[in-house]
């Protein structure tokens, strides 16, 4: 089902009125769009050179021990030179069964250097391309996949829904306390790691349902890591406590925080549309949802969690809801889904509106903690218009773009230079990128995942080769 046809930005206005998108707002004016985007950002002790940010997207594109390789190399020197100052590398796990499948990268002794390497020649294109890196940062996203690791699950507790989409028994075991606590020191090893190879900034990730998200929505768990919020967000808490502790103002301290559950979905056999999953009242399970509606956000736990994480050392917070694996029009409003998923369930500027909405109302909470805003990229060339709204009714303090850069890595430089995108560039949320997320045919266990449509000549051979294995799969 297709949405965007709209020809003009006022046309997209309009729709986004009538729909009752009321936290969607754009600005025409190209030179007050530019000077939005252009304004630099100070973050802790470090300045961001202008308000634009790149996810972190993962490329599936390591070896199988967990270095970057050459399509890794490829996609961030392509990010480096295509002018945002804020690069979010993507999620890398902490240990080997934390990883999301088999060419995860993997932060380790023996891969470090590797890290170093790549880090440094970012740099080095960036500095050739714009003169300086003093205002290029680099956070590297660390994590542990938990629910959706590979190729064992580690869970945090037990949600019959989310078991049930994800295929995970009601018997299978849960992680221990003790093991969770070993868990917050290898969190800070691998600090130690980024800090060696050369990171200046560090993401704990707690998005998209992997184990420290997981944690947040535990309130059956029993012990010390479930029930009260307290006991929910002590891990997170004491990795952050321990890294400061250890490294001191040497790292700035970030996350990539999911802020907003809502429920699993699943495919209506007849109609195709994605439904949720039928739900108790009160709902027992989640984070940052309503138990009288979990459809609708609370965001009350979620404040809490950040004053909290303020007081710990949190610099920086990259906004992120719902979950790719069992509702991924909540976090990424999309026009075609990934062959076999859901069609979507709402018009998707009603998604932008979400991610507005709650990134707006946790940024006006603390206007002292800058935040990257997300959701942007279904709004193709006219996101800039709504990230300069955004950003000059301080709604939020940078403009992040995922999976639109896998298409448009230089997205940020015509934004400065022109204001604008080129409408032949730009994402058009067609999840080729997801569909080569999921697919583990090949010899590696993994294809590599990118942008088939405007990066064709080393994306479009692999998706056709994907599409030919998971036809015969089927």
């Amino acid at each position: 089902m297709r949405h965007f046809a709209y020809k003009s930005l006022a046309e997209l206005a309009a729709a986004a009125h009538d729909l009752n998108a009321g936290h969607v707002h754009f600005i025409e004016d190209k030179d007050r769009v530019r000077a939005a985007l252009a304004r630099p950002v100070q973050i802790g002790q470090m300045s961001a050179g202008n308000s634009m940010a790149i996810h972190p997207m993962e490329g599936c594109d390591g070896t199988l021990d967990g270095r970057p390789g050459e399509l890794t190399w490829r996609r961030y020197e392509r990010f480096a030179t295509g002018g945002a100052k804020l690069i979010w590398f993507e999620a890398t796990a902490i240990r080997e069964d934390g990883r999301a499948n088999s060419r995860q990268l993997w932060l380790n002794p023996a891969t470090r250097d590797d890290f170093a390497r790549l880090l440094e020649r970012m740099r080095t294109v960036h500095r050739e391309s714009y003169g300086t890196t003093d205002d290029l940062l680099i956070p590297v996203q660390l994590t542990v996949s938990g629910r959706y690791a590979y190729p064992k699950k580690t869970i945090a507790y037990h949600h019959p829904l989310i078991d049930d989409k994800s295929g995970t028994p009601s018997d299978y075991p849960v992680i221990s306390d003790d093991e969770l606590e070993r868990i917050e020191d290898e969190f800070v090893a691998a600090a130690g790691l980024a800090l060696d190879a050369g990171f200046t900034a560090l993401d704990i990730k707690a998005t998209h349902g992997y184990l420290l998200s997981e944690l947040l929505g535990a309130k059956t768990r029993k012990g010390r890591y479930g029930g009260p919020l307290e006991n929910r967000a002590r891990l997170l808490r004491n990795v952050f406590r321990k890294v400061r502790e250890r490294f001191g103002k040497r790292l700035l301290l970030g996350m990539r925080l999911g802020c907003f559950d809502s429920v699993p979905y699943r495919r209506n056999p007849q109609t195709g549309i994605g439904e949720p999953y039928s739900y108790p009242i009160p709902y027992p399970w989640g984070w940052g949802v309503k138990p009288s509606n979990p459809l609708e956000e609370d965001l009350a736990e979620v404040k809490q969690l950040l004053a909290w994480l303020v007081e710990d050392g949190l610099e920086l917070l990259n906004v992120s809801i719902g979950c790719p694996y069992y509702n991924p029009h909540i976090g990424r409003p999309f026009e075609k889904p990934d062959e076999g998923n859901y069609e979507q369930p709402e018009h998707p500027i009603l998604g932008v509106d979400r991610h507005f909405r709650i990134a707006g109302e946790l940024q006006r909470a603390f206007p002292d903690l800058p935040m990257i805003g997300t959701g942007y990229s279904w709004l193709q060339k006219y996101a800039l218009n709504a990230a300069a709204a955004n950003l000059e009714s301080r709604s939020i303090r940078l403009f992040g773009l995922g999976r639109g850069v896998l298409a448009y890595p230089d997205f940020a430089r015509d934004a400065l230079e022109k204001g604008e995108l080129d409408e032949a560039r730009v994402c058009k949320t067609l999840t080729y990128c997801s569909f080569l997320m999921r697919q583990k045919t090949n010899e590696l266990g993994q294809y590599p995942t990118g942008c088939p449509p405007f990066d064709k000549l080393v994306y479009g051979p692999i998706v056709k080769e994907a599409r030919e294995h998971s036809r015969k799969d089927g």
